[in-house]
């Protein structure tokens, strides 16, 4: 969703007119909301508005909203306007331009931005405590509630008695962004050669 609407806001909507500026001042000001008020966001709207409850569905929508912006605005930034001027006065339509110089070129800058993303929603506590709930089982559907690492580590470390869980969780977090950020880097050097 945020890689269609970047590719709207480029390459479809008017530059400069009201609307792309409406959409890019949402986008700048929701990524600089603190990740408590999507929390509290989800819990009125998924949780009880839409009845889903406590779960893991409310929790990943949640998350999908957070992380919209900065999925958005790299994907913006990702490709220069050399690239599609050059298309456009060797011929190309605007679809072609799109899906053969645009969108290959910009697949690292995308991958980025996800992985940047992606980075924040393994670390990320506030928000899921008040969508996904906090058991401590393994979700029977995506209708049931659940924990993340993050919040597993959170609620150990409150209780004081397992602090060295909340250590050994803490580890392996950060060892599951270190593997992510790696794959990524690999991934997006053999694209780059491509």
């Amino acid at each position: 969703l945020g890689i269609f609407a970047a590719v709207y806001l480029v390459e479809y909507a008017k530059r400069g007119s009201r609307l792309v500026k409406i959409i890019r001042l949402t986008a700048e000001t929701l990524s600089g909301i603190p990740s408590i008020i999507y929390g509290l966001f989800g819990m009125l709207f998924f949780v009880s508005f839409l009845r889903w409850g406590y779960s893991i569905l409310a929790g990943s929508f949640t998350l999908a909203i957070m992380i919209l912006p900065l999925v958005m605005r790299t994907t913006e930034e990702a490709v220069p306007d050399s690239y599609r001027e050059g298309s456009f006065g060797l011929g190309a339509g605007k679809m072609r331009t799109i899906f053969v110089i645009v969108l290959p070129s910009a697949v690292p800058g995308i991958l980025a931005g996800v992985i940047l993303s992606i980075g924040r929603i393994v670390g990320e506590s506030a928000a899921l405590l008040y969508t996904a709930g906090s058991v401590a089982a393994i979700p029977k559907s995506s209708l049931s509630s659940g924990r993340s690492l993050a919040v597993h580590m959170y609620l150990l470390a409150t209780e004081g008695i397992y602090v060295d869980q909340a250590y050994a969780t803490a580890v392996v977090i950060i060892v599951l962004v270190l593997g992510l950020n790696l794959i990524s880097s690999f991934l997006a050097g053999k694209l780059a050669k491509v």
